[in-house]
C-alpha cells in the first residue's frame, strides 16, 4: 500500500493516488487471492460496495440476480 501512495509501482493505481484500501481477505496461497480477485474483478459496482460494507444478505441478494435492471443510456 505504501508504495502505491508514494507512487512506486507504475500501473493502474499510479495516476488514481491518492489510493486507499477499502477490503481485504487473507488467503494461504497466491493463487487462492488472485482467483478471488478475478472473482471480485468481475463484480458489478453495486456488488463490490456492498462487500466492503460487510453487507452480506445485499451481496446474496445481488448473486441472485435480484437486483433492479440499471437503464440504458443507449440509443438502440
Amino acid at each position: 500500500m505504501a508504495e502505491h501512495a508514494m507512487g512506486t509501482i507504475p500501473g493502474y493505481t499510479l495516476k488514481r493516488r491518492p489510493v486507499t484500501l477499502a477490503f481485504a481477505e487473507d488467503f494461504c496461497t497466491r493463487e487462492e487471492a488472485l482467483e478471488r480477485e478475478r472473482q471480485i474483478k468481475g463484480w458489478r459496482r453495486e456488488k463490490k460496495e456492498a462487500l466492503i460494507q460487510s453487507d452480506w444478505s445485499e451481496i446474496s441478494r445481488l448473486a441472485k440476480g435480484t437486483h433492479q435492471p440499471v437503464p440504458s443510456t443507449g440509443s438502440g
